[in-house]
């Protein structure tokens, strides 16, 4: 019986919100960028439950308690002409590592994955985590070399749109 894991992954209900947010800070604070947090339970639940989802979550509970969580969304290659499948973020608590519930938590991604017949499976890992990449490489994944994140958000967001940036105050 000492195969049996001791936690279980399901897909995130409405009552996982708050303690999705609890651990989303806790990733901030890990990565250190808890000044960019602007996440609450009321901001997240439309977008996960509301009338159009735009993204897709996985809990894992242990003890009757969220340990981690994988949110996730469809993309779309057109060099592959198919969706793919988009993890934007996986976190573990510490307590909670080492019981294979990342690994757990990859593997029911790619699958779901391979079922909706997406053509792949992406993520970013921030480029000092050497823990997470060598987990990753382990896990059969590709860290892309010649690939850059660009990003445009805020006041350079609304710039690019065409429209002045927000006004502080």
């Amino acid at each position: 019986m000492s195969n049996v894991p001791n936690f279980s992954i399901r897909p995130a209900e409405l009552r996982d919100v708050a303690p999705m947010v609890g651990l989303i800070r806790e990733l901030a604070e890990f990565e250190k960028l808890t000044h960019l947090l602007q996440v609450t339970p009321e901001k997240l639940r439309p977008h996960l439950f509301g009338e159009k989802p735009v993204a897709e979550a996985l809990v894992a509970e242990a003890g009757g308690e969220v340990v981690a969580f994988a949110l996730y969304f469809t993309n779309f290659s057109t060099f592959l002409a198919q969706p793919g499948l988009y993890l934007e973020d996986l976190y573990v608590k510490p307590a909670a590592r080492g019981q294979g519930i990342g690994e757990a938590m990859l593997t029911r991604l790619a699958k779901l994955t391979v079922d909706r017949n997406y053509g792949r499976f992406e993520w970013c890992v921030l480029d000092w985590n050497e823990n997470a990449i060598g987990f990753y490489r382990k896990m059969g994944a590709s860290v892309m070399p010649d690939w850059r994140l660009c990003r445009a958000t805020g006041d350079a967001l609304l710039t690019l749109a065409g429209q002045p940036p927000a006004v502080a105050g």
